[in-house]
């Protein structure tokens, strides 16, 4: 075993030891207590549920609509990741902050905005009398609307970096504008695009609150299906084959998204991204400009505009009663205030990050280059999260973890964990592609220089991925405060998160009820621009330009 192998193995010990405690053990705890019930496995209810024809329909609905959001967000959020990444305009980085805000918002509070949008009596209907409830284009809107942050900060985070001298040196040579950018520009943002790409098809493949709440009886995912048979059914066999079934589809896409993109990934000149980003000139950069801010205008603020009306909106007419209402325990829904879920999701949330950005940072360093089949597996592996039920994480953490030395049923780090293990892979995805694009020849001249690997990766890799490691820190903060999934499986009575709250509260019937799950979904939209926005201040020191 080479030293640079020993490295990197070491590297990725953490993570391996974080993956296997709090995802592969509880996943796996929860399969075999569906498949082996009273110690004898039930390998012929595999067949029953494959076998059944309803199960053909869900599985195809939710592959079609998992590909087809994914185009739709890539058609529309690519422009706005060249406008971010390229123009500076005034406004730019509240409006960066902004497109991030749907991303964190509970999927029941996504959805439950989209049908007061789109739905009966919603503003389309009242306006123009169309409804778009109860069909696929609701969803696919919904989707968008979430994923358009994944994008704008993944993609643009590498665009801004890339050195705009190459493309205006092929124009230079006689290549039009957009030959330029097919032969120059999108070969290097190749590996962020699938990455993007990728991730919002696990998102939107195992979509859950967006197609409970839009679809109705008419659609429904393998994630809705999972939750049907779990929760309302008590079919812990047929969800631990749909599961399972989940689990090696993610798996597949995974080593397609490997092989294809192992190919593409190389050294990139890298440079600060203030010195990239211009005024912008001429009418199509102007006209561009303007159509992205009307996307994010019409599909991200308007629902946003939707949820701050409902919050403001009480029996006696417009007014902060619902914000009022948050600081008592008049509903009899919680124990304390609402509004102290809001001091406990920051609180998870910034401990899950710490975590993310510890474990996923040691991985990305650890498979910075490419390896053979062990680190690529490995790679794909810490993907797993975000293409696995969260109903089979959480009630998997109630089961495994409760007996010594892991009995944490009762304890509160159960919560950070669970948001750790979805932010982990964002830091990974977005750290990687950029990591993998410095300059080889750097790191070896700095050793030649007589600089430990340490130093070389502090001197070298650091500068340069500053600004993606903020990146990373605000995408695993901003899916830490929005994590419901497994969250409401194990998250305290008395110490709701944001999302969980408004899950409660939404549950309930009444006005009075309804009124404040609007206002702390309003809240939670609150607090993430603001943290956003204070992370788009944070500039990063300008590193060396790679020539």
């Amino acid at each position: 075993m080479t030293r640079t192998l020993a490295v990197r193995l070491a590297l990725l010990a953490p993570p391996l030891a974080f993956f296997a405690l709090f995802f592969a053990y509880p996943v796996a705890a929860i399969v075999e207590r569906g498949l082996r019930p009273e110690g004898a496995w039930r390998i012929g209810v595999v067949g029953e549920v494959l076998t059944d024809p309803d199960l053909a329909g869900v599985l195809w609905f939710t592959c079609w609509q998992a590909a087809a959001s994914t185009a739709l967000t890539l058609a529309l959020a690519l422009p706005g990741a060249y406008v971010f990444a390229r123009l500076d305009f005034p406004g730019r980085r509240l409006l960066h902050a902004v497109v991030a805000v749907p991303f964190v918002l509970p999927t029941v509070v996504t959805g439950a905005a989209f049908l007061a949008l789109l739905g009966r009596g919603g503003l389309l209907d009242e306006l123009w009398g169309v409804r778009l409830d109860n069909t696929a284009w609701a969803i696919l809107l919904a989707h968008v609307f979430f994923n358009y942050a994944v994008v704008v900060r993944t993609v643009g985070g590498l665009w801004a970096q890339l050195d705009p001298r190459q493309e205006e040196a092929a124009r230079v040579l006689g290549a039009g504008r957009f030959a330029a950018w097919r032969r120059v520009t999108l070969p290097a943002l190749a590996p962020s695009l699938a990455a993007a790409g990728l991730l919002v098809f696990l998102f939107t493949f195992t979509s859950f609150g967006v197609v409970q709440i839009l679809g109705g009886p008419r659609y429904a995912t393998l994630e809705v299906e999972i939750y049907r048979q779990t929760a309302q059914l008590l079919d812990l066999p047929t969800a631990a084959v749909l599961t399972l079934l989940q689990f090696a589809t993610v798996a597949a896409l995974l080593a397609t998204h490997g092989r294809l993109t192992r190919r593409r990934e190389g050294a990139l000149a890298l440079r600060d991204p203030a010195t990239t980003a211009r005024r912008p000139r001429g009418r199509a950069q102007w006209a561009l400009l303007g159509g992205v801010v009307a996307v994010i205008t019409v599909l991200l603020l308007l629902p946003l505009a939707v949820l701050v009306e409902r919050s403001l909106s009480t029996p006696d007419g417009y007014g902060l009663g619902n914000y009022r209402a948050l600081t008592g325990t008049e509903s009899g829904t919680f124990v304390a205030a609402p509004w102290a879920a809001v001091g406990t999701s920051l609180r998870y949330a910034a401990l899950a990050t710490a975590i993310a950005l510890v474990v996923g940072g040691l991985a990305a360093v650890a498979l910075t280059r490419r390896a053979g089949r062990l680190l690529r597996g490995v790679d794909a592996l810490l993907m797993l999260p975000l293409g696995t039920s969260a109903v089979t994480v959480g009630f998997g953490f109630l089961i495994a973890l409760d007996e010594p030395p892991l009995d944490l049923r009762s304890s509160w780090l159960l919560v950070p964990l669970a948001q750790a293990l979805v932010g982990t892979p964002f830091v990974v995805r977005v750290l990687l592609p950029v990591l993998r694009a410095v300059d080889d020849r750097l790191r070896q001249a700095a050793a030649v220089l007589g600089a430990s690997p340490w130093r070389a990766w502090r001197e070298v890799d650091l500068p340069l991925v500053r600004r993606a490691l903020l990146v990373a820190a605000g995408f695993a903060f901003a899916v830490s405060l929005g994590e419901f999934g497994a969250t409401v499986f194990i998250a305290r009575a008395d110490a709701p998160t944001l999302p969980v709250a408004v899950a409660r509260l939404l549950s309930r019937p009444g006005e009075l009820n309804y009124g404040q799950a609007m206002a702390l979904s309003t809240v939670l939209m609150l607090v993430c621009t603001l943290t956003l926005l204070a992370l788009e201040r944070l500039r990063p020191a300008r590193s060396a330009e790679l020539l």
